[in-house]
């Protein structure tokens, strides 16, 4: 049945109204924002809503077909990818980095393997020395960079979120195994075969469409609290794996800087470049766990060797609890994210995104949001409605 919400656009399945509503009350308080959702169950669609304000220069509404930027969620995207390729038997876990790209053998990198790379333990959450915004424009550069660095942990010994890092460590593998960019590869295998509004590296013809970003208070408020902690005497590790030292805005945007520009939009910066509408993420992540359009894009048994726990509890460099958990390279369910429970994986992403599957359920969720905040639980509300109908 269609919404007959003032605001709110789309559909939603007989049952699932506690999640409309939930949906409804996310967009309340805030005229100059907006954000969608979209649920699939056994590869259907029974939640696909819409509403709110996706340009806010412009007053132009935020529609079922409005793209986002989707913030780290896109590191739960290129986690699917090296699952494909560890299922076709072209990628190994627990093969070392080094043999598909030598040159990352560099300061003591040598014995860091792929399950290394994927779920954080690489030791190359941030720079040492600071990136520019050109450097991340640039693939080859950006790798070149990170293969030279020297790991700040000793690879594997520990974890600590590499937020933008990430990204790239995936890509090139994906890039050296199969010959094209992750953008290109993630087009070829999952995009085109699913006919999803997705993109790693958006291209030109796609840039007016997509919502404008805007910092929420708390955001704002995080971003200020963090730089006095620093310029205290904290640990700045957890603060430059944000920046790259200089490369990003703390709050990943600005009015018209970090993802709110079109070149970086247009650049594949995998760890948190990724651009989706909520109806094509949640159509990806819903062919992860179950046919979709006649789709399926992992297996069972590769799903449960991605899930299992590679990373949890105190990181290496101190951050507040509660903290998450990861698999290869998937996000699980935990304190710091709930999902559905414990047969659920994806990621969520800077200022409220969210997206994952639930292998139990067969769903694939994903919400999407340009008023970005760091306290926000609008996201585990509508997640926690869904879990109550389930």
């Amino acid at each position: 049945m269609s919404s007959s919400v003032e605001g709110v656009r789309g559909d939603v399945a007989e049952g699932f109204g506690a999640v409309h509503d939930a949906f409804r009350d996310a967009l309340a308080g805030d005229a100059g924002s907006g954000a969608a959702l979209s649920i699939r169950r056994d590869g259907e669609l029974v939640v696909d809503l819409a509403g709110g304000v996706a340009q806010p220069r412009t007053g132009a509404p935020w529609t079922l077909d409005t793209p986002s930027v989707i913030f780290s969620c896109t590191k739960g995207l290129m986690s699917v990818l090296v699952a494909r390729l560890v299922e076709e038997g072209r990628l190994g876990y627990a093969t070392p980095v080094a043999e598909l790209w030598p040159e990352f053998a560099a300061a003591g990198k040598e014995g860091a393997t792929v399950r290394d790379a994927v779920s954080h333990r690489a030791g190359l959450p941030a720079p040492r020395t600071d990136w520019t915004p050109a450097d991340i424009l640039d693939w080859d550069r950006a790798t070149a960079l990170l293969a030279a660095e020297t790991p700040l942990f000793a690879p594997g010994s520990a974890w600590s979120y590499h937020a933008i890092t990430h990204g790239w460590l995936t890509g090139e593998l994906v890039r050296r195994v199969t010959g094209e960019t992750p953008g290109a590869y993630f087009a070829r295998t999952v995009t085109g075969p699913l006919g999803a509004d997705a993109w790693i590296g958006l291209p030109a013809a796609e840039q007016d469409r997509v919502a404008h970003l805007q910092v929420g208070g708390t955001l704002a408020a995080l971003v200020a609290e963090q730089r006095a902690a620093y310029e205290a005497g904290a640990s700045v590790w957890p603060y430059r794996a944000m920046t790259l030292g200089g490369a990003l805005p703390p709050e990943l945007v600005g009015e018209d800087a970090g993802f709110n520009r079109a070149d970086v939009r247009a650049a594949q910066i995998p760890g948190a470049g990724g651009v989706s509408t909520a109806h094509a993420l949640a159509t990806i992540w819903s062919a992860v766990v179950a046919e979709t359009g006649g789709v399926r894009l992992l297996g069972d048994e590769i799903l449960t060797r991605a899930t299992e726990v590679q990373s949890e509890g105190a990181p290496y460099f101190p951050v507040p609890w509660p903290w998450p958990r990861w698999g290869m390279g998937f996000q699980l369910d935990s304190e710091a994210r709930r999902y559905l429970g414990s047969s659920s994986l994806g990621h969520d992403g800077a200022g409220g995104q969210v997206a994952f599957a639930d292998r139990d359920a067969k769903v694939g969720f994903a919400f999407l949001t340009n008023r970005m905040e760091a306290v926000d639980d609008r996201a585990t509300r509508i997640v926690d409605a869904l879990r109550a109908v389930l």
